[in-house]
């Protein structure tokens, strides 16, 4: 059918879901430029909608229906058809069924409607996923691998399929979806082919070379833009797992497609930036809006204009008497015009700076502050008073490391934090520039230290500062996504550039030195190692975005460094270890070695780290994790974990243990003994007790996120301690895919009832559900991490 642009009747059918309810200015430009090209919007919302938001949509269309958050877009989409009614529907030339997860547009509409309105179809979409024969991933796809097929973020049917029965059925007869998996393989890896094959024409309005992509607008996003006036982008460009994009990809993607639009658009890249800051991960976005600011030391912009209107200041804390010319040397990086603030905790040291410092020509004030709370509470406590008044604000420290020998690691760490920060006049003028240029920039620090004892910081930025780190987070309000799974992008010397706009949230709480702990203070644990951690979420809070500075100099040093690392470590894995191939294959490989390993041998370096919860369920009471929550125990070189001074919960009948809270454990000669007050030992076994997981020969198996064992006693106790001894594996291996399907159909067949039957059915489903048909393990890995 080919449509008269003039006269078609278009229907719009628009899918969105924001867990907070919010809608972004993206979703009513992109509204707004449906409306010309359509005769008709219908926005369906899963969820909630605050009520500034219904009034936002509200401004473009009357028709806005809230609905219940189940089935994911296929039954907001179905809901919508069912809010008109077939006869309804029927009346119009042309529906068209969207989503949210596209941005856009780059181009007017108009030219995609009318270049597709002269081609004869009967249903179109904008994009296209190339075929995949390799297998389903998803486990649910009823042709075993992934045909061809429009996106479903675009899809549009014209009048011949509206009233076909073939398209009615297809409606009335949609199973409920649960996940994201059910959406894929239960519609829109289907959709093209189910009503190709039933004789209707189709196509896409922007594609590549089947061979250079599978998924063109998500790996080759600038191509699709520039080279086929593709006019929507996916939201999902610049924040999604870095892992997926550089399987295919150099990670190029999501930077050059951010810089077309920019240049060559009229599309505001600032509602980009306002979606992902407040819905995505920092670790994310940063990887994929490469968020690395390498700047010259000896050459720079003009910076007269921008110190001219924007007020900039050093703010310096100084302790280490013998470190004053260290800190004058790069005192002098900053432009005349800043003021510089020294903050010191003696008159000694107060002269010592001012005499040293006075050969700036800048303002310089040294202030007096109390020795509690070190370069954190100098910056929150002893500049909250003016901080506020500047535009830009470096925040250095003098550093000396005194745990770590030689003395070199620590300066080293100290030279990669000043030279990224205040490498030369010229850098620092550089900077300013930078700030200038990238209004959502609110942080900028040197990247995290490798060297020496410091290599464990790439992969272990937490250290034990995750949970202290959530719970201020809790206390300032933060809602940006905060996970133990992703790094934060924090200043973890605790030095760095900043916007104090972007950190008002922190100066707001009006810190005192009281709130720091007083000296001698632990090297990790603390408030101020959260306070250091917690830095980037607040400037993500804000709207802005935290990234890293290098100096060309420090740059070229990093490369190198990580080059020589990675290469050394690919070494011992290709001649030592699982074997050569591609990163994500070298990774799962390794993986499984590992796994192979734990299994043999037992208890591997990161399963002694780990921690498990215990609740105990007094009599006549629920498990409350903010009541009977035990402190956690860490598991010991025996593979105990150890609970002790437990009497104060009076009698207990019931206990739940919580080993992690993440899928794909398995526990295996697990063994608890309750100590009780009157001298008694009541030992529990797998066989004793009942969980969430797949019970495998006397071991445990645990697919969903939040593993629970259930030990019940006798009769209600006082307990004094308790022990559980329990090998940890972190994976599942195939091998207990197999057996768990065995299980299961044993299960099913005798209909066996268990006091958590339900738990244990749902988590072999999900886990045979994944593992239908032969695919490779790392789609597994994959799927039992999103679990």
């Amino acid at each position: 059918m080919i449509l008269d642009s003039a006269n078609a009747k278009r229907l719009i059918l628009y899918f969105m879901y924001d867990k907070d309810g919010i809608v972004d200015d993206y979703v009513p430009y992109m509204l707004r430029e449906l409306k010309k090209n359509s005769t008709e919007i219908l926005v369906v919302c899963n969820g909630k909608l605050t009520r500034e938001s219904r009034e936002k949509l509200q401004e473009v269309t009357p028709n806005v229906l809230v609905r219940e958050n189940k089935g994911f877009d296929v039954w907001a989409y179905k809901t919508g058809l069912e809010y008109y009614g077939w006869d309804k529907i029927r009346s119009f030339d042309e529906v068209i069924m969207m989503n949210f997860t596209i941005m856009g547009p780059v181009y007017p509409l108009e030219e995609m409607f009318k270049t597709m309105d002269q081609r004869d179809l009967d249903f179109w979409g904008i994009t296209m996923f190339h075929e995949y024969k390799e297998g389903d991933p998803f486990g649910t796809i009823p042709y075993g691998y992934i045909p061809n097929h429009i996106q479903s973020h675009f899809i549009a049917v014209r009048k011949p399929m509206l009233n076909s029965l073939e398209y009615q059925m297809y409606w009335d007869h949609m199973q409920m979806i649960h996940d994201y998996r059910e959406a894929v393989g239960c519609h829109e890896a289907i959709f093209t082919k189910r009503f190709a094959d039933a004789g209707f024409k189709w196509d896409v309005y922007a594609d590549l070379e089947p061979d250079y992509n599978n998924h063109p607008i998500l790996c080759a996003t600038k191509r699709m833009l520039e080279e086929k006036r593709c006019p929507i982008f996916k939201r999902r460009s610049f924040m999604q797992n870095y892992d997926n994009i550089l399987t295919d990809t150099v990670g190029e993607n999501a930077i050059e497609t951010y810089k077309f639009i920019k240049d060559h658009t009229d599309y505001d890249v600032d509602m980009i930036w306002q979606n992902i800051l407040r819905l995505e991960n920092q670790a994310d976005i940063k990887k994929n809006m490469q968020l690395n600011f390498v700047l010259p030391e000896d050459i720079s912009k003009p910076v007269d204009e921008i110190v001219k209107k924007r007020k900039i200041a050093l703010v310096l804390h100084f302790y280490f008497e013998d470190l004053a010319d260290y800190c004058l040397h790069y005192a002098q990086s900053m432009p005349p015009e800043a003021d510089i603030y020294v903050t010191t905790g003696s008159e000694k040291k107060k002269e010592l700076i001012e005499k040293t410092f006075s050969v700036l020509p800048n303002k310089v004030k040294v202030i007096l502050i109390e020795n509690r709370g070190r370069d954190v509470s100098a910056l929150l406590v002893g500049t909250k008073d003016f901080i506020m008044d500047y535009d830009y604000v470096c925040f250095v420290h003098d550093k000396k490391v005194k745990q770590l020998k030689p003395d070199t690691i620590g300066a080293g760490f100290s030279y990669k934090c000043f030279e990224n920060l205040l490498a030369s006049r010229d850098f620092v003028n550089n900077v300013l520039c930078a700030l200038e240029e990238n209004p959502r920039a609110g942080l900028l620090t040197p990247p995290p230290p490798n060297h020496g004892d410091y290599y464990i910081t790439v992969g272990l930025e937490w250290g034990k500062n995750y949970k202290i780190t959530k719970k201020l987070a809790k206390k300032l309000g933060i809602t940006v996504p905060i996970s133990k799974d992703k790094e934060p992008i924090a200043p973890l010397g605790t030095m760095f550039w900043f916007r104090p706009k972007a950190m008002k949230l922190l100066f707001d709480q009006d810190w005192e030195y009281t709130d720091f702990p007083p000296e001698p203070n632990k090297t990790d644990g603390t408030l101020l190692h959260a306070v250091e951690r917690i830095y980037s979420y607040v400037v993500q809070q804000e709207g802005y975005y935290p990234g890293w500075l290098f100096s060309e100099k420090g740059a070229r040093i990093e490369v190198t460094n990580l080059h020589h690392m990675l290469r050394n470590l690919n070494t011992v894995v290709f001649y030592e270890g699982s074997g050569a191939g591609n990163g994500e294959e070298v990774i799962r490989k390794a993986k499984v070695a590992f796994q192979e390993w734990r299994y043999f041998s037992g208890l591997a370096p990161e399963d002694v780290a780990m921690s498990a919860k215990l609740y105990l369920k007094e009599e006549n009471k629920d498990f409350d994790e903010n009541d009977t929550c035990v402190t956690e125990s860490k598991i010991t070189a025996k593979a105990e974990f150890v609970y002790e001074k437990l009497s104060e919960f009076g009698k207990v009948k019931e206990l739940r243990w919580d080993p992690g809270e993440r899928a794909g454990i398995v526990i295996n000669d697990f063994t608890v003994t309750v100590f009780t007050e009157d001298g008694k030992e009541i030992v529990k076994t797998v066989e004793d007790v009942e969980s969430s997981a797949i019970v495998l020969d006397n071991e445990l198996v645990f697919v969903t996120k939040d593993p629970k064992v259930f030990i019940t006693l006798d009769e209600p106790v006082e307990i004094r301690s308790v022990v559980i001894t329990a090998n940890v594996l972190s994976k599942i291996p195939q091998e207990y895919i197999d057996r768990t399907r065995q299980k299961f159909e044993m299960l099913r067949q005798k209909e066996i009832m268990l006091q958590h039957k339900d738990l244990q059915l749902e988590s072999m489903q999900i886990l045979l559900d994944h593992a239908r048909r032969p695919i490779k393990q790392k789609i597994i890995d994959k799927i039992l991490r999103r679990n």
